[in-house]
């Protein structure tokens, strides 16, 4: 180690950087689409900032705004059962109708169905890979990737030309639980890679999630393991959503700190005008028409108004921002 607390190998890349990669970085992000968000950066995800060991910069290939909006990380086996699968699908696609962003590894199997699920609804999407941006890896999400790349983001803390090994894993775990306001494992065997995420969770203060399973079940030992060691038993996506009122409220004063709208229990100065700037907007029109004093949930929304779930979920939050909704810990809107 040097003086300055630098390994050998990272002093000598800053006092003798390679210029043919820094010049194929540069082209990287000059392309549409294509981010680098370091960690001063007003755009860097403040949940993940705050962790232990937050990632110096993020390559992001996509919507850089979407890691703000509140996450959960739905990970898992890479060889799960059949119904496994359908856990994965169900608790997706319930979680991503009200609102949240899924998160995961884009590995095969679980994370690979969460993903798909999420952008079956139309919800956003974020695969925080193992490898740069320039690989995905395993090749067979390659299909998901590129959906993903459109409707939300791949990130990865690693340079461009990072091959998927073994070591790099571990690390990329550590931003899935950092950028999420919870983690919720579907299957995982004992020796599973899933596990790091889930303690990793749990080190970093975020509500760690587990699924039970059959006895005979293989894959179900890890999550036994896991609610054993004190993570929460669910049953229902409704159980996760009561859970995260805590969290959810700290990402919420964050985001109104970053838009420049106050602290969350400061009344808006000018509420009214705020409230007719936004409804000037027939997109949020439709959506308040559909509100009303009883609170609705967000699959009803998105039914009603015709909007996507991507729509729906950011101008929900816009408008709780405003102080013109209030969310309940059931995931239910309605105006305030």
């Amino acid at each position: 180690m040097t003086r300055h607390g630098l390994s050998e190998e990272a002093a000598a890349a800053i006092s003798r950087p390679d210029t043919a990669k820094i010049e194929s970085d540069l082209q990287w992000l000059s392309r549409p689409n294509h981010h680098l968000l370091c960690w001063d950066d007003d755009a860097f995800p403040t949940l993940l900032r705050r962790i232990a060991s937050p990632p110096a910069a993020l390559f992001v290939d996509g919507d850089p705004g979407c890691l703000w909006q509140p996450q959960i990380a739905v990970i898992g086996s890479r060889n799960p059962t059949a119904g496994g699968l359908d856990h994965a699908r169900d608790f997706a696609t319930t979680l991503a109708r009200q609102g949240m962003t899924i998160t995961s590894g884009l590995a095969s199997g679980i994370d690979t169905a969460a993903h798909t699920a999420a952008l079956d609804t139309g919800a956003l999407t974020i695969a925080v890979n193992g490898t740069g941006l320039d690989k995905v890896y395993p090749a067979s999400s390659k299909v998901v990737a590129e959906r993903i790349r459109a409707q939300g983001a791949m990130i990865s803390e690693l340079p461009l030309g990072s091959a998927p090994l073994r070591k790099h894993f571990p690390s990329r775990n550590r931003i899935i639980s950092g950028l999420s306001l919870a983690v919720l494992v579907i299957e995982a065997g004992l020796n599973s890679g899933t596990l790091i995420t889930a303690r990793k969770a749990a080190e970093q203060g975020r509500e760690v999630f587990a699924l039970p399973g059959s006895l005979n079940n293989p894959l179900a030992k890890g999550c036994h393991r896991l609610i054993r060691e004190g993570a929460r038993l669910v049953e229902t996506a409704t159980d996760i959503l009561q859970e995260l009122g805590p969290v959810a409220a700290e990402l919420q004063m964050a985001i109104q700190q970053r838009l420049g709208l106050g602290q969350p229990d400061e009344p808006d100065p000018e509420p009214t005008e705020s409230k007719g700037r936004l409804l000037d907007d027939p997109d949020y029109k439709t959506i308040w028409e559909v509100l009303s004093h009883d609170p609705k949930a967000v699959d009803v929304i998105i039914e009603q108004t015709g909007l996507s779930a991507r729509e729906v979920s950011s101008m929900l939050l816009m408008m709780e921002l405003r102080g013109m909704v209030t969310k309940q810990d059931n995931g239910r809107y309605l105006r305030a």
